[in-house]
Order: C-alpha cells, then structure tokens, then sequence
C-alpha cells in the first residue's frame, strides 16, 4: 500500500505518464497479440483492466484512474477518438461494394439490422436488467460486428465463398449503422428527458440528423474538390483530413449533442466514394491513426472501470443477456432477414458467428457516460447506465473467445471450410510464372494466377490452373478475390515497379516477410534507377536472377523439377549433382513451404521437396553399367 501512494503521488496526477503508460500499454497489447495471433481487443481490455481495477484490489488505488487524470477532458478525447473511428469506417464503406455484396448482406443491413436492435433492447431489458432507455441505446450499438475481429477469423478458420464475403462485408457496412442507431436512440432519449414532447423530440432528432449528414456531405464534396483539383500539396492531404475530421465534429456538437458522430460518419462515406485518386494513402493514414487511437481508448475504458461496477456485472442477468444475443438475437435476425438466400448450413454457421469489436465497445463507452450524466441532470433517472460499458465488455470477450475457438470446428463441420492451407497468389501471367504455379501445384499447394488481361491468362486456363482476371491493385479485388485462399504474394509481372506496388499492397495484409519478386537488375538491387529495396518485396531465388535471364533459360530449356529428398540422397547431393540449379522452394513433409532467396536457405532433410529451375538432368550411370572402352 504504501509503494501505491509513493508511487500515486509521484504520477497519479502526471497527465504526461498516463499518456506514456496508455500508448505504451496500447500498442504493446497489440503488438503481444500479433506475435501471439490473438485477438488484440482481448489483450488491449485485459491490460487497462491490470492497471485500473485489478491494480485497485492490490494496492488500493488505480495505476491508472483515467477520469480523475484527465477530468473534464476526458470524454471529449473519448469523443474525438470514436468520431475519427467512425469516420475512417465510413470511409472504406463504398456503395457499390454493397450492391456486389449480395442479396443476404443487403437483407441482413436494412432487414437484419433493425430486428437486431429490436430483439437486442428486449433481451437487455428483460434479460440484462437494464432500464428500457439504456436497453436501446446499447443493443443500438450491439448491432456492429467489428470488422477487425472478423477477418482474423476468416483467415483462421479458411472459410471461403458466401460465408466468408457475408461475414466481411456485414462488418463493414455495420460498423456507422449500429453507431447511427445508438446515436439516433441517445438523442431522442435526451430530447424527451427535458420534457419535450414525444413528437416534437423525434422531430428534432430527425432535423439534427439531417443536419448532420447534409454537414458530412458538404465537407466530404469540399475536400474531395479541394484534393481533385490539386489546391493542396500531397503531404498536407492526411493531417487536413485529421484537422477537417475535427472541425466537422464540432461544428456538428455546436448545433446538436452527438449529432457529430453522424457528420462524421457520412463524411467518411463521402469521401470514400467520391472516386478520388490517391484514396488508398489516405485510407492507409486514417487506419494508423485509427490504431493508436483505439488502443488508447480501450486501455482507458477498461482502467475507468471499478471493481464495484465489474462486480455488479458479473450476476445472473449477464448470464442470461449474454445467452439471449448468442442463441436467441443473432440466429433469429440472421434466420429472419436472409430467408431463402442462404443454404441452412450457412444460415447455421452465420446465425452463430457475429463478434463484436473495438467500436462497439467505444461507442458503449462512451453513450454509457453520457446517459449517467443525463440522469444526473435530466428528470429521469436510468438504472443501467453505469452497466453499459462493463455489458458491452462482457459481450466482447464472450463473442471473440466462443467465436474465435468455434468458427473452425464448425466450419469443417458443416463442410464450409476450405481443407487445403492458405496458398500463393501469382501476380502476372507469363510463360515463366505459369511453369512455376504448375510446379507448385503439382506438391499440393494452391495456387492463384491474377493479370488483368484475359490473352495473358489464356495459357494459364489452358493448362487448367485456377485464375483471377481483374485488377489485384484494384478496389473491385477487395472483394471478389478471394484474400482467404492465399498467404504468399509472388510478384512476378514483367514491370518490376509494378511488382513492388503489388507487394506494398499486400505486406500489411500478409506480412512483409510473405511477399516476393524477381531481382531488379543483374547487378546492384539498390541502383538508382530502379526502386529502392525498402520498397520492394522480398528477392526471390537469388539476387541477380532477373525475369528476362529466367526467360532466357527457359527457351534454351531449362524446367521445372520436383526432387525429393531422403536419407540417402540429401541436400548436399543434391547441390553437387545440380550445381547450376536455381532452388526456388521447398516443401517440407508437414505440408508448409518457404520460397528460397538471399538470407533464405534450404534446410533439406527426409521428406522435404525441392522444387528447382535448372538445366535438363540426365544423370550419369552406375560405373559398372559403362561399357569398357578401348
């Protein structure tokens, strides 16, 4: 007790050190949960739980007391940071990705969303305990299936086709809607508080919401003028759009409470379909800056927790408001809303499937303050306020542990899960790439032939391997290529700028140590002339090997060949025997694989297959099988 008060009151009240403490404990959790592959959001929550309650029990105090540190600021941060959260979902949310999503995705967001808030404020009140004005604004919110959750599970669990694109682009699309719908419901809640009519607060709430959009609108066409027509230089485009971001939010607090959230959101989508070049950079710069924003307000969610407010969660109607959205409110609005769309095997699997994430529990956090500090002011007085936040929680790690350790053993249980791993995706159709997706083929692995000209691709069909015709740099291949078949990116188009875009593209999706292209030049990789190896993928084979001395080799015969090694005959057989052979990877005997280049060597052994490009072999006989000569 008394190292807590040293150490309380040397940086208890230091907003410096819990700035320090959240990024580091924020981005420390996520980084944890990359090495690991867990769910971020498990780690983020459980690290501001170490340092504000669980801390409290021990030592009597928080480490962390975010409220208190930060006071009257501390929910316009939590504010701003769900408004930037908000905006950069509203920005990869495109309107015609909805119309290609499907029937069942269309159905699920204007049928399935509402019934889900519906059935959701039923079972919070009558299940969950919470007062009816809290029970729709939290189950409002408890429609969101995060996005970022999602797509780990995806590539965990390999499913693939109609659940796969239903799951993604539900999580996508619902991320603004189930904000919109906590907004709309706070709002008409704090209108009537005041003693408004029923009819003229939902009169209001309408006009602020038109406000609201019209505001997001108008700021989304500006910037989108402003960036189109080049008023602005390049590196000033992500900090106004961060500026821009704030400004909007508070013009929109000006006219209405919380109506900022709605002008957000639709800027976000504004902007994102506005068909603007260079997009991609914005978008990349939003989601970092949303990172570290989502870290921060989990770790002070979580640490503003008291263990009294934890304590009172954890009772029967928890118990029985977790059971009701698992096996009550999702298999009914899925069932409901996608009726003869989906086949029952799917509608089982998506009926079960449906995590929440970082904005759900943001977006509860912060409607969970606001509704305490209503009944602190207003006429009523809601029961449930304070139990949001610790409900939401709960909801959340339910969702991401069940889901996350069901999703695959249901998936093959029902038959709806690819059995093969993750394979390669080969970008560029030619004469050389084509041999080396066959060759890869032939051990097992799967492969993906992308080029976005169907002659190039003609070969590629003929010889019966599977092909992507489009674009993979594209927006359209987001969501028709399937990202769940591949976890290897080979560039190997014959424009090497081309391919160092292609890897760029995908490192952050696959892992920069997962993609691959063909040396530069024959000499130095770093020539000024080409692009810069921090630009690049990962140099496959070996330096010096470029496309046209692969095609070249190619038409004076050299192939592909599969070996196999054994006790007998090993690596270092192999290399004498074939010392001009270019080993391009190696199939060990689990089924995993490692493409070869420079700092990247085979490691042989029983069982292991080299798949090679060499001259045409032919090996000499046994000794006593020459004929004597004289």
């Amino acid at each position: 007790m008394e190292f807590n008060i040293l150490l309380a009151g040397a940086v208890g009240s230091d907003v410096i050190f819990a700035c320090a403490l959240i990024g580091a404990l924020g981005l420390g959790a996520q980084w944890l949960a990359w090495r690991l592959q867990a769910p971020a959001i498990v780690l983020m929550s459980l690290a501001g739980l170490t340092v504000g309650p669980l801390w409290s029990l021990i030592f009597s105090e928080p480490l962390l007391n975010p409220s208190q540190t930060f006071g009257e600021v501390f929910r316009p941060i939590v504010s701003l940071a769900v408004a930037v959260i908000l905006f950069e979902g509203g920005l990869v949310l495109k309107f015609e990705n909805l119309r290609d999503a499907g029937a069942a995705v269309r159905r699920m967001v204007f049928l399935g969303g509402p019934l889900a808030w519906l059935l959701g404020a039923f079972a919070a009140h009558y299940a969950g305990g919470l007062d009816w004005a809290s029970a729709v604004v939290f189950a409002g919110v408890m429609v969101v299936t995060g996005p970022t959750v999602i797509m780990p599970l995806l590539r965990q669990s390999k499913l693939s086709g109609k659940p796969a694109q239903f799951l993604k682009w539900e999580g996508i699309v619902n991320d603004p809607i189930g904000a919109l719908f906590a907004v709309a419901a706070y709002e008409f809640i704090r209108v009537a508080s005041q003693g408004q009519s029923v009819f003229g607060a939902g009169v209001w709430i309408i006009m602020a919401a038109c406000f609201g959009i019209a505001l997001g609108i108008a700021f989304g066409w500006i910037m989108a003028k402003v960036f189109r027509e080049g008023w602005t230089p390049e590196y000033l485009k992500a900090p106004l759009i961060l500026a821009t971001i704030i400004l909007c939010y508070a013009m929109a607090e000006m006219f209405e409470k919380e109506i900022g959230l709605v002008a957000v959101t639709a800027y976000g989508m504004t902007l994102g379909n506005s068909k603007l070049a260079g997009l991609t950079e914005l978008q990349k710069f939003k989601e970092d800056i949303a990172v570290l924003l989502v870290s921060g307000v989990f770790v002070m969610l979580t640490a503003d927790l008291t263990p009294e407010t934890i304590s009172r969660a954890i009772n029967w109607n928890t118990l029985a408001f977790l059971f009701c959205m698992l096996f009550v409110v999702r298999p009914l609005s899925v069932w409901i809303s996608t009726f003869g769309t989906l086949s029952r095997k799917e509608a089982i699997l998506l009926g079960w499937i449906a995590p929440r994430g970082i904005v759900a529990v943001a977006v509860s956090g912060l409607f969970g303050s606001l509704l305490v500090d209503l009944s602190r002011e207003g006429r009523f007085f809601f029961s449930g306020a304070d139990q949001i936040t610790p409900l939401a929680f709960a909801m959340v790690f339910t969702t991401v542990v069940m889901h996350g350790f069901t999703i695959g053993p249901l998936s093959r249980a029902l038959g709806l899960s690819r059995k093969e791993r993750p394979g390669v995706l080969v970008v560029g159709a030619n004469t050389w790439s084509q041999e080396f997706a066959k060759a890869l083929e032939e051990t097992g692995i799967e492969v993906i032939i992308a080029d976005s000209s169907y002659r190039r691709l003609r070969a590629s069909r003929e010889a019966g391997l599977d092909v992507f015709l489009g674009e993979v740099l594209s927006e359209d291949a987001e969501l028709k290529l399937d990202h769940s078949r591949f976890s290897t990116v080979v560039a190997l188009s014959t424009n090497d700028s081309y391919n160092a875009l292609v890897c760029n593209q995908f490192a952050p999706e696959v892992g920069r140590h997962m993609v691959y292209q063909l040396s530069l030049n024959d000499g130095d990789e770093n020539d000024d002339r080409g692009v810069s190896s921090n630009a690049r993928g990962r140099t496959l084979i070996r330096r010096g090997r470029t496309y046209d001395s692969l095609v070249r080799d190619q038409y004076s015969g050299w192939t592909f060949a599969r070996t196999k090694l054994s006790d007998k005959y090993t690596l270092k057989h192999f290399l004498d025997e074939r010392s001009k052979a270019d080993i391009v990877a190696e199939i060990r005997p689990d089924g995993s694989f490692m493409l070869i280049g420079p700092n990247r060597e085979p490691r042989g052994g029983e069982g292991t297959t080299l798949i090679s490009f060499a001259p045409e072999h032919k090996p000499e006989p046994p000794l006593d099988l020459i004929p004597e000569t004289t």
